[in-house]
């Protein structure tokens, strides 16, 4: 996997914007009012109903006709139209053998049955004539409503207008995490001494006006060159380097002339992390500060070795791996939970490749250093101004097709791979041994050995498990410490 470098991109132009800092790439209800009901049918009307569907219906008198007349003549009585239903119609009595439930009263689900050997039409032809009826009440009502409605139309309509309320959004919810994490996160510009920069992001770590970023943010610039920090009102300060770990990939910057009022994020804990929790990331991608993204948890331990593309060396992490948009620029932004609490700082991302004139995108592969790793690493910066690593005092091959961590047979410049009475040594490991375990964790490389042991502190004892020759051993290894970058 090729590496890029997303803090000090871009050239000097006094009126066109910084490149923004990128992450490195990884080396590694139905409608309408029911009608009413109809007047239903008596047995004997329902049973001539029936006999009328499947014979010819003999002419009638024209008094009869006037008996049918539908709908009724206006001189019949006020309130007798439309009739009322009876209270139990003629086909709940079991007419043509229907037995169905009492009118208005709801159905009732039954156990499918066998099939019943048909009995005949009548009650199909009741009930096809009921509902022709029904539809000629509906019709008829609905012209009735529809002519009363014209009549006391006044030709005017009036629209309420509603007072507008501010809304308030629960603290649980993206957009109340988002507003509250906001004011704490600046964009971070860093221009070197020949001109050339980048913008990334960090985060308020306490009142005293500390900044936590990513290295590769401020490298350009840690030197000679200039930090400015603008908050998300618009407010910029400058800041200077306390100081940097480039193993780690952190950086802690102070403000100079820091504002009153600083309200550093909470810090989470990492190692309760799950996969499928939910994330919110905060940068500036390609320029774009105050950016707010949502993703999940897409994995834990993810082996990630890094690079800023000055040829330096990597970075190494343990990584949390997330989903959520990440671009050039949200490098070392916070990675929050759903509760707002920082549980990583965004660092890289996994890219399908960028040239020289394009900065690689997100593709759902981003990588987060956990927070509690970030802390203390935080915590010695501040202190004493370098970083401090844990080791066991072995150099070990970088080659990631070796199926665990080779430890070479010499050191760089000659030197002895195993460093002598170092902690590996003492515990008895030779070149060419290879280890396949770190503690529980399964060791597939180098650089995966590595990110393993950082996520630790000197003088934590570990367990290590290791082939020689075709057999399988443990050993028990106290990491010792290395100050400072070489």
């Amino acid at each position: 996997m090729s590496t890029e470098n997303e803090g000090n991109e871009g050239t000097a132009a006094q009126a066109v914007p910084s490149v923004p800092s990128a992450p490195p790439v990884p080396a590694a209800a139905p409608e309408g009012t029911p009608a009413s009901p109809p007047a239903p049918a008596s047995p004997e009307s329902s049973e001539a109903t029936a006999t009328q569907q499947f014979q010819q219906p003999e002419q009638p008198s024209q008094e009869s006709q006037r008996a049918n007349d539908w709908p009724p003549p206006q001189s019949q009585p006020a309130g007798a139209w439309p009739p009322p239903p009876p209270a139990v119609p003629a086909y709940a009595q079991g007419a043509g053998g229907g037995g169905g439930p009492v009118w208005g009263a709801p159905g009732q689900l039954q156990t499918p049955e066998a099939p019943r050997k048909r009995r005949g039409g009548g009650l199909v032809a009741a009930v096809a004539a009921a509902a022709l009826v029904a539809g000629g009440i509906g019709g008829a009502f609905g012209y009735w409503a529809a002519d009363r409605n014209d009549n006391n139309s006044s030709g005017s309509t009036t629209v309420s207008a509603s007072n507008p309320q501010v809304l308030k959004r629960d603290p649980g919810t993206v957009a109340g995490v988002a507003a509250a994490a906001l004011p704490s996160v600046v964009t971070i510009n860093a221009q070197s001494g020949d001109g050339e920069g980048g913008t990334g992001t960090g985060f308020v770590y306490d009142k005293e006006g500390h900044i936590l970023t990513n290295n590769h943010v401020v490298a350009s610039a840690a030197n000679s060159g200039q930090l400015t920090a603008t908050f998300s009102n618009g407010k910029k300060y400058d800041a200077e380097v306390v100081g940097r770990a480039q193993g780690y990939d952190v950086a802690v910057l102070k403000l100079k002339n820091a504002p009153s009022g600083l309200a550093p994020l909470a810090l989470g804990n990492s190692d309760q992390v799950a996969v499928g929790d939910s994330t919110i990331a905060i940068g500036a991608p390609f320029g774009l500060s105050n950016t707010v993204t949502t993703g999940i948890i897409s994995a834990k331990s993810r082996p990630v070795a890094s690079g800023d593309g000055s040829g330096g060396s990597n970075s190494y992490m343990s990584a949390l791996q997330t989903d959520a948009s990440i671009n050039p620029g949200n490098s070392g932004g916070p990675l929050l939970d759903a509760r707002g609490a920082v549980i990583g700082i965004n660092s890289a991302i996994q890219s399908t490749g960028s040239s020289a004139q394009s900065q690689a995108g997100s593709i759902g592969l981003g990588f987060a250093i956990p927070i509690n790793q970030a802390k203390n690493v935080a915590q010695q910066l501040i202190k004493t101004g370098q970083p401090v690593y844990p080791v066991i005092g072995a150099t070990v091959s970088m080659d990631e097709r070796t199926g665990g961590a080779v430890i070479s047979d010499q050191g760089s410049g000659g030197t002895p791979a195993v460093s002598p009475d170092g902690p590996a040594a003492k515990a008895g490991l030779k070149g060419g041994d290879v280890i396949t375990k770190f503690n529980d964790s399964v060791i597939d490389s180098g650089p995966t050995l590595i990110g393993e042991i950082w996520t630790h502190k000197p003088g934590d004892k570990v367990t290590l498990t290791y082939k020689r020759d075709g057999k399988v051993s443990t050993a028990e290894v106290t990491l010792g410490q290395r100050k400072g970058d070489s």
